[in-house]
């Protein structure tokens, strides 16, 4: 089946001064809220259906549950947001009236990208250490259940995502440099078992496609397919579904400034976080 065509930009939210510097975006389960993560006062904001930014927390500074340098952002299925900061190489996580409830610090080297699975663990990425994560709390007490690496030998990975269907997580890797290059990403797929399924480069993916695409955000859509943002080309590409890996559909092509973050809410509206205009843009079938 083709992805979705027609998409329409229904609704833009944030920009300068509301947002700064965004680096994350997600969805929450069950409704149309967005949480996103940025560099403002207080580093998460979350928006409304409408829009209209419903709560702000996350406090910069240097107690233990304020944020120094929010990376990413994810929501989990009971509504508890988790926060990647940079800024103390931790991981930690807010109830839904935005007060700290958990924060983990051993361990990590560079904690980055996130995404909840269907059962809120956590799936989680250190560039520096090139690990994937499985971490699984209690977060109604506060409580750290597990903090697993499920997958090592990884090059810089960053964005990732998990299938709510089928388990499978797709990681973006950034590759070093050579020579001259800027350097390239790498587009990763495992099973729900941590198998790897499929893996394509920039290079790769510019013998078979029409630009060089370098990832910087991903994301799966209700129909299992991967979805990456492509900052060379400024748009939002369908790489197709892990078994049918790597195929190429544009589904956004115009509009984009430097598309760093990707989510799908509950009722199937793609969320594209740009941080060129520090918005986020809302897209929905025509």
């Amino acid at each position: 089946a083709a992805p979705p065509a027609g998409l329409g930009l229904r609704l833009c939210l944030g920009g300068w001064g509301s947002l700064v510097n965004p680096t994350g975006v997600a969805a929450c389960p069950g409704s149309d809220r967005l949480a996103v993560a940025h560099d403002g006062k207080k580093r998460i904001h979350v928006f409304g259906p409408s829009g209209f930014c419903l709560r702000r927390f996350g406090e910069r500074g240097d107690a233990n549950n304020d944020i120094k340098y929010a990376l990413d952002v994810t929501v989990t299925s009971d509504g508890h947001v988790v926060v990647t900061d940079g800024g103390d190489c931790s991981v930690k996580a807010f109830d839904s009236e935005g007060r700290g409830v958990l924060a983990v610090r051993e361990g990590f080297c560079l904690p980055w990208g996130l995404d909840a699975t269907a059962k809120s663990e956590i799936i989680l990425t250190d560039s520096e250490a090139g690990a994937l994560y499985c971490l699984a709390a209690d977060f109604q007490r506060g409580e750290l259940k597990k903090c697993q690496m499920i997958r090592s030998r990884l090059v810089s990975p960053r964005a990732v995502a998990v299938c709510q269907s089928s388990g499978a997580v797709v990681v973006v890797e950034h590759l070093k440099a050579r020579g001259a290059s800027k350097g390239s990403t790498r587009v990763t797929i495992f099973s729900a078992e941590m198998d790897l399924i499929g893996q394509m480069d920039s290079f790769g993916l510019n013998l078979v496609f029409p630009s060089r695409i370098y990832a910087t955000a991903v994301a799966f859509d209700k129909e299992g397919r991967v979805i990456v943002t492509d900052v060379c080309s400024q748009a939002v590409i369908c790489l197709g579904k892990p078994e049918e890996f790597p195929s190429f559909n544009p589904l956004i092509s115009h509009g984009l400034s430097y598309p760093v973050g990707l989510t799908y809410t509950a009722n199937n509206s793609l969320v594209v976080l740009d941080s060129g205009d520090h918005s986020v843009k809302v897209y929905s079938s025509t």
